[in-house]
């Protein structure tokens, strides 16, 4: 089915959201990861909406949605699930399953504890909810979080680059020529948008307070036992797999499927991936 896209004023921002499929089907919402957008799905939204309702909104500061600085508005995850919260609201959207990945899982777990009576199911990719899942790839994050001077602040900057972008993009790639460097070259252009580095280091202070939510997140999965497809690239240098296996502690059934791919599965594994998860959201109770 043919994409559309859409701009809806919530919070007085202007949020951008792709959406396809026919809205009566069940419906899946897709929430994307740093540094890149809605588009991270676009592929997967039209290999799904034959069957399925997809929609993916763009966080305010990430692709097409407003972006206001960062002195002017609160960047944080709390926000970040306000924003969607109110978008699905505005559409009429009460039930669904969420697609996480990376910042999407902060998000996810969120709109969850909000609502749990409307989440049908969650997959997983690269989405971590546990500390296993935490690589040493955040121990400069962790030394800012604890304290957040100018020096460690700075040292967090090299992440904008670049060559960090690509690097997130082909990290634990086979094949490298795989990997379409389109969207690492949307992402860049966003990243080096006026005011995004400031944007982006208040979402990285922030990612503070997610760990000491994971308790709450598992108790969560251990009470409601929703659907859990974790599919997930296990050479990802980021979210290790250790956090997908995690998931089987709270979820009796959890299905867990560790890719041979990094941490952006969909980009080399997307026929796979996708497979995966309409086998997954035909399972799903109506």
């Amino acid at each position: 089915m043919n994409m559309r896209y859409h701009t809806a004023v919530i919070d007085d921002l202007d949020i951008f959201y792709r959406e396809a499929g026919d809205p009566a089907a069940p419906t899946l919402v897709l929430l994307h990861g740093f540094p890149t957008s809605s588009v991270a799905y676009q592929e997967l939204m039209r290999e799904l909406s034959d069957e399925f309702h997809v929609i993916a909104p763009d966080y305010p500061g990430f692709g097409h949605s407003s972006a206001p600085a960062a002195e002017e508005w609160d960047y944080t995850f709390d926000r970040l699930t306000d924003v969607v919260d109110r978008l699905l609201d505005t559409l009429g959207v009460t039930k669904y399953a969420i697609y996480v990945h990376d910042y999407g899982a902060p998000v996810g777990f969120r709109l969850a504890l909000r609502h749990p009576e409307r989440i049908t199911g969650i997959v997983t990719q690269n989405g971590n909810a546990y500390e296993e899942g935490l690589t040493p790839f955040w121990e400069p994050f962790k030394k800012a979080w604890a304290d957040p001077s100018e020096a460690n602040t700075t040292a967090l900057l090299g992440y904008y680059t670049k060559e960090a972008t690509r690097w997130q993009y082909t990290h634990g790639v086979r094949d490298t020529s795989l990997v379409n460097p389109d969207k690492a070259a949307l992402d860049q252009a966003v990243l080096d948008r006026p005011g995004s580095h400031a944007i982006q280091l208040a979402l990285f202070l922030d990612y503070a307070t997610n760990p000491p939510q994971y308790p709450a997140w598992q108790e969560y999965l251990r009470t409601y036992q929703p659907p859990v497809l974790a599919v997930w690239g296990r050479h990802d240098e980021i979210f290790g797999p250790d956090g997908a296996l995690a998931f089987a502690r709270d979820v009796k059934d959890a299905h867990i499927q560790l890719l041979d791919a990094g941490h952006f599965a969909l980009e080399t594994r997307g026929a796979q991936i996708a497979g995966l998860v309409r086998d997954f959201l035909r399972r799903l109770p109506d």
